[in-house]
């Protein structure tokens, strides 16, 4: 079976790995650079190793392109590219409507489609289809299907054989059809009655993330006021063996899923009049956390910021990934460089960032500890700068949330 999937990022290049086994698949991407380092067998995603793209493409299970030709005579085609947010912080499906022109313009029969891009409950029926179909003229009878991704970068224990899948087509065939895709490369497999429903727990999944680590962020704040450790607290709160889960402060949120899919869940909710209280105010918390950070650090430094020399420790919006997509440290050193300070970044694993490259891990006024790599030794980073900030909690004898 021929199988397109568009998009060769995290969520694609993933799938891309897995499928090859089984199928024949062309990988579609409009960055030449990336198709080329693919064709080489050179991976540029965590948890996609190059040997495997390598074996893949070497025994013709596995092409990238960017040409959108390569794509005819597929079976089935999945939609995997991002779907961020605009600069107003609003649903961006620029992405999959660039995705729908290339099937529209290149596919020559009958397929299935398969989103796997995150994005609000209606996309595959009021989005991708009619879409697809305006384009193509009608031309084919194309099935419509959901499967939403589930990809942790830089995850071990999880992977897209023993995650279970979620699925759910616009019609039985289609359902029957990605249920059949799917099962060559999944152990567990979830039909739901409809992509709604699908796209509807995808979105939720997060949302679920996101209030609770708002929850424990503001808490982090009324513990600090009381004058006793947030960290402490929560884990005499995880001694109760049922009706709680622990959630950790941090410096907000980052990557593609949750700072950016309870807003797709929200926007929906807004188009049909329904409240998102607890996720509105979830994001704002979120957002607000590395404010209130970089107030803690000026108080704790005299009242000012001004000329003093601040290192960022990770960059990267969790540990042991180069991925620095919504990175709350962005917002971290936007606003010490708003108050003056003279900033600098360490991380060896992103290593390049917004032009600029990572720094020795010394000789700082001040370092503030966003993320902690494995390969980062807290000894270091105490021994970087007077004083230190730690908000992951991994840095003992640092100042912490």
């Amino acid at each position: 079976m021929k199988v397109s999937i568009i998009g060769q990022g995290y969520v694609g290049l993933t799938i891309s790995a897995f499928a090859a086994a089984e199928h024949e698949v062309v990988g579609f991407d409009n960055s030449q650079k990336v198709v080329d380092q693919l064709n080489k067998g050179i991976s540029h995603i965590e948890g996609v190793e190059s040997e495997v793209i390598a074996k893949w493409a070497k025994a013709g299970r596995y092409k990238a392109t960017t040409n959108g030709a390569d794509i005819k005579g597929s079976d089935i085609v999945v939609i995997a590219v991002p779907t961020p947010l605009t600069k107003d912080r609003q649903p961006d499906m620029s992405f999959i409507e660039a995705a729908c022109k290339t099937i529209a313009e290149n596919i020559d029969r009958p397929v299935l489609v398969i989103n796997e891009s995150t994005s609000f409950p209606g996309t595959v029926r009021t989005v991708i289809k009619p879409m697809i179909e305006k384009l193509s003229a009608n031309k084919f009878d194309h099935m419509y299907a959901i499967s939403p991704e589930r990809v942790d970068p830089g995850r071990g224990d999880y992977n897209q054989k023993n995650t279970p899948r979620l699925y759910a087509g616009l019609t039985p065939a289609a359902s029957a059809k990605t249920r059949e895709f799917y099962a060559s490369f999944c152990d567990q497999l979830v039909e739901v009655s409809s992509p709604e429903v699908a796209e509807s727990a995808k979105l939720f999944e997060n949302t679920f993330r996101q209030v609770n680590i708002a929850l424990v962020n503001e808490f982090a704040q009324i513990a600090h006021k009381l004058g006793i450790s947030v960290n402490e607290v929560l884990d005499a709160a995880n001694t109760k063996p049922y009706g709680f889960m622990k959630f950790t402060p941090s410096a907000g949120v980052g990557g593609h899923c949750i700072p950016v899919d309870p807003t797709y869940l929200a926007h929906v909710a807004t188009q049909l009049g329904t409240p998102s209280t607890f996720i509105e105010r979830a994001n704002e918390v979120n957002l607000e956390m590395p404010l209130y950070i970089v107030d803690r650090v000026e108080a704790d430094n005299g009242g000012s910021l001004k000329g003093k020399s601040v290192l960022v420790v990770g960059v990267a919006y969790k540990p042991n990934v180069a991925d620095v997509r919504e990175t709350p440290a962005e917002i971290v050193i936007e606003e010490l460089r708003r108050r003056g300070a003279v900033v600098a970044w360490h991380d060896d694993v992103v290593g390049s960032w917004q032009g600029e490259n990572s720094s020795p891990l010394t000789g700082a006024d001040i370092s503030i500890v966003v993320t902690m790599h494995s390969v980062v030794k807290a000894a270091d980073v105490l021994a970087s700068a007077p004083y230190v900030f730690d908000t992951t909690g991994k840095v003992k004898g640092a100042k912490t949330l």
